[in-house]
C-alpha cells in the first residue's frame, strides 16, 4: 500500500502545507506557521503531534535545534509522486519554446542549444537535452597545399559549419593532384553527409568507376577518412544553465553539494547514461536525491521526459530525452509540465530531422 494511503486526510493536508511552505521559503516550518496557513481549527499543539508522527515515519526531520521541520528526501518523494498538484505553463511560454525549435534561421543543433538554454532559464535549473547527433550535408570540399608532406582538407557543411583537417601527403605532391581530388569530390558527394560520402566513394573506388590515378585515390580516401564518423552511438548531450544553481545556495553544506553537482554536469558520458536510462519509461520521470545513483551525494532532483516521435506506421519510438537538474527544493508543479512540454517540442524537431 502506498505510504500516502497510510496517512489520513488531515495528516496529508498538514504535510502538503508544510512542504509547500518549505518550497516557498527554504526554511524550517513550525506548527504556528502551519496553523496560520491552514486556516483550520487546529491548535499548534495538535499540529506538533502530527508533525512528530510524520517525523517518526521518516517524512520530516529537524535540521538543528529548530522547532520547525523540513521534509526528508523520502518526504519529498511522497509529496511529488502522490500529493503534488501539477500546474501548467503559459501559452506565451509554449509559443516561445516552439519558436526556438523552428529551424528556418538556425541549424537543428543550434535550435536544440537554444531550447536547452530556454528550459534552463524558465525552470531556474540546469537544462539537459540528449539528442541524436545531426549530421549536416556537405556543401563544398577543397584540398589546399600547406608545406612539403602536408595538405589541408576544408569541409564546408550546409549548416555553415567548417571542418579543417591536416593530412599527410607524399613530399612534392603536384598541385594538380590536389585540384583533381577537389573536383572529384565536389562533383560526386555534395549534398551527402560525411558518412554517406565515405560509403559512396569507397564503393565507387572499389568498383573502379572513378578514373583516378593511385595518388589521387589515396588523397580522396585520406580526405574523407579524417572525418569518418565513428561507429559509436550518435548521441550528444547539451547542458545549459549550471549557473542557475548558484541562486539556491544558502549555507556551506549547499556549496559542497553544488561542487559535486558541477563535477557531474561536466561528465557528459555519465549524463548520457542517465538520460538514456529514461528512454524505456513513459512520460515525465522524477528522481529525488538518492532515487538516482548518479546524483546521490549532490542533494538534488532530476526531472526527465523522453522525446517521442511517431513513424509512418504510427508506431512510437523514443529518440532523445529532455530534463532538468536542480535543488530538491524546486518548483515541481511548474517544472514538471515545463519539461513535459519541452520534450514534446524537441521530439517534433528531432522527428523532422530523422
Amino acid at each position: 500500500m502506498p505510504l500516502s494511503e497510510n496517512l489520513d486526510r488531515r495528516t496529508q493536508e498538514i504535510f502538503r502545507c508544510l512542504v509547500d511552505a518549505y518550497l516557498e521559503t527554504g526554511e524550517p516550518v513550525g506548527s504556528r506557521t502551519l496553523s496560520h496557513r491552514l486556516g483550520l481549527s487546529l491548535s499548534p499543539a495538535t499540529i506538533r503531534n502530527i508533525m512528530a508522527d510524520l517525523e517518526e515515519a521518516g517524512l520530516l526531520y529537524a535540521p538543528h535545534v529548530s522547532a520547525g521541520r523540513l521534509p526528508t528526501e523520502a518526504g519529498m518523494g511522497l509529496f511529488v509522486h502522490a500529493l503534488l498538484e501539477v500546474g501548467d505553463i503559459s501559452k506565451e511560454e509554449q509559443e516561445y519554446l516552439e519558436r526556438l525549435c523552428v529551424t528556418g534561421k538556425h541549424s537543428p543543433t543550434e535550435a536544440i542549444e537554444h531550447v536547452t538554454a530556454a528550459l534552463s532559464g524558465l525552470s531556474e535549473c540546469a537544462g539537459l537535452v540528449l539528442a541524436p547527433k545531426v549530421e549536416a550535408a556537405l556543401h563544398h570540399i577543397e584540398f589546399v597545399h600547406l608545406s612539403s608532406g602536408r595538405a589541408l582538407v576544408i569541409l564546408v557543411m550546409e549548416d555553415d559549419t567548417v571542418e579543417n583537417r591536416i593530412i599527410n601527403v607524399p613530399p612534392g605532391l603536384p598541385t594538380s593532384i590536389l585540384t583533381e581530388a577537389t573536383n572529384y569530390l565536389n562533383a560526386r558527394v555534395i549534398g551527402k553527409t560525411l558518412k554517406e560520402a565515405w560509403t559512396f566513394v569507397r564503393v565507387e573506388l572499389a568498383e573502379c568507376k572513378a578514373q583516378l590515378d593511385e595518388l589521387t585515390r589515396k588523397l580522396v580516401e585520406a580526405g574523407l577518412a579524417t572525418q569518418t564518423p565513428s561507429t559509436s552511438p550518435l548521441n550528444y548531450v547539451v547542458v545549459r544553465g549550471q549557473g542557475n544553481l548558484l541562486r539556491h545556495v544558502r549555507e556551506d553544506g549547499d556549496l559542497v553539494h553544488l561542487r559535486r553537482l558541477f563535477s557531474i554536469l561536466e561528465t557528459r558520458e555519465a549524463l548520457s547514461h542517465l538520460l538514456e536510462a529514461t528512454l524505456a519509461g513513459e512520460g515525465v520521470q522524477i528522481f529525488i536525491g538518492m532515487e538516482n545513483a548518479l546524483f546521490t551525494s549532490s542533494g538534488c532532483s532530476v526531472i526527465v521526459s523522453p522525446c517521442v516521435v511517431e513513424s509512418s506506421n504510427r508506431k512510437s519510438r523514443v529518440i532523445g530525452a529532455v530534463g532538468v537538474v536542480g535543488p530538491t527544493r524546486m518548483n515541481y508543479s511548474r517544472v514538471i509540465p515545463l519539461v513535459d512540454f519541452t520534450s514534446r517540442v524537441v521530439g517534433r524537431l528531432l522527428g523532422e530531422q530523422g
